[in-house]
């Protein structure tokens, strides 16, 4: 009998802190029907996403996906940015 592989659970999310090292703070929002009342209920959560390369900012648009524990509180890694936010580097 052979192991037969996980698929990786895959979030969109928007980054809200990225000044530790290697580490950003992406919001990740699900939005769900209530079983009892049928009502679409918004929920958000916030995870601490692995960042290897140091290529996402806050305000980024971010892929990422569940994998092996990297740390205590670290199981997510970053798989790309797809909108950056230009915003930081504008000079008002």
């Amino acid at each position: 009998m052979e192991p037969t592989k996980k698929e990786k659970k895959i979030y969109i999310g928007t980054v809200v802190s990225g000044k530790m090292d290697k580490t950003i703070v992406v919001k990740a929002e699900r939005t769900f029907q209530d079983r009892r009342f049928h009502k679409i209920i918004r929920k958000t959560k916030k995870y601490k996403v692995h960042d290897e390369h140091k290529q996402a900012k806050k305000g980024d648009t971010v892929i990422f996906y569940e994998g092996q524990p990297c740390s205590k509180m670290k199981y997510m890694y970053l798989e790309r940015v797809v909108k950056s936010n230009f915003t930081d580097t504008l000079d008002v």
